[in-house]
């Protein structure tokens, strides 16, 4: 973990406490030790957040804590609010209450101006025609599997009904207004594969990692279906 994110984490931790937080259990909760923790107090104390407290006693992020405000340029920060609509509007709530919390953040360090013009945004997500349905606990299940590189076990319906066992490596996710698709290596296939998660049923999280890098899946994947390294689009699928 960078320390700016750890920073981050810190910050949210404390946010979320209306009372003094021993510092012990936020360096557990970052797992890092006493010693860095009160490294980092003082490092966001320097950038101007008020934190009360002190070794032995406890930490407390004051109401109204002052940081550096965002330098993004306006379409920037329009583009992130755009983005930050559309998954809280479109994703499993877990991914969007992180998405609101994310545009929450965003609103909080905005200058003055900047912050009134984004609580008046005329940029809004609008209703999307009605696709699949896909529990959101499944959603969650093979979202978090991407980002820690775990094997997925799933029974799996082709378009014609055809149902088959597969166990596969997820390293990337599409979501499209109509269906969410999982781009996986099969290891019955030996191949990349792509699946609609609507079709997916009794997905169970493998205790296994796979070996292979996420990152070194994706490239493969984008290089053998002619995907320009920056984009990533499932749609043919």
């Amino acid at each position: 973990m960078s320390r700016a994110l750890r920073l981050t984490q810190l910050l949210q931790l404390l946010r979320r406490h209306r009372r003094p937080v021993a510092g012990q259990a936020l360096a557990e909760a970052l797992g890092i030790s006493l010693r860095t923790l009160y490294r980092d107090i003082e490092t966001l104390r320097a950038q101007g957040a008020d934190l009360r407290g002190e070794a032995g006693v406890g930490y407390q992020l004051t109401p109204g804590d002052v940081l550096p405000p965002m330098t993004l340029p306006p379409a920037e920060i329009d583009a992130l609010v755009l983005g930050l609509r559309w998954v809280a509007a479109r994703t499993e709530p877990a991914l969007a209450d992180a998405a609101r919390d994310a545009l929450a953040r965003i609103a909080h360090v905005l200058p003055a101006a900047r912050r009134e013009a984004l609580r008046d945004s005329g940029l809004r997500i609008g209703p999307s025609k009605a696709g699949a349905t896909v529990p959101a606990a499944r959603l969650q299940a093979v979202r978090e599997a991407v980002g820690a590189q775990q094997r997925l076990q799933f029974a799996y319906e082709d378009a014609q009904g055809q149902r088959s066992e597969r166990v596969v490596w997820p390293f990337a996710l599409g979501y499209f207004d109509e269906v969410v698709v999982l781009a996986a290596w099969c290891e019955g296939r030996e191949d990349f594969r792509h699946f609609r998660l609507d079709r997916i049923r009794q997905v169970r999280t493998l205790e296994e990692r796979y070996l292979v890098p996420r990152g070194t899946l994706l490239r493969r994947w984008q290089k053998a279906q002619g995907i320009a390294p920056d984009w990533l689009d499932l749609s043919s699928s």
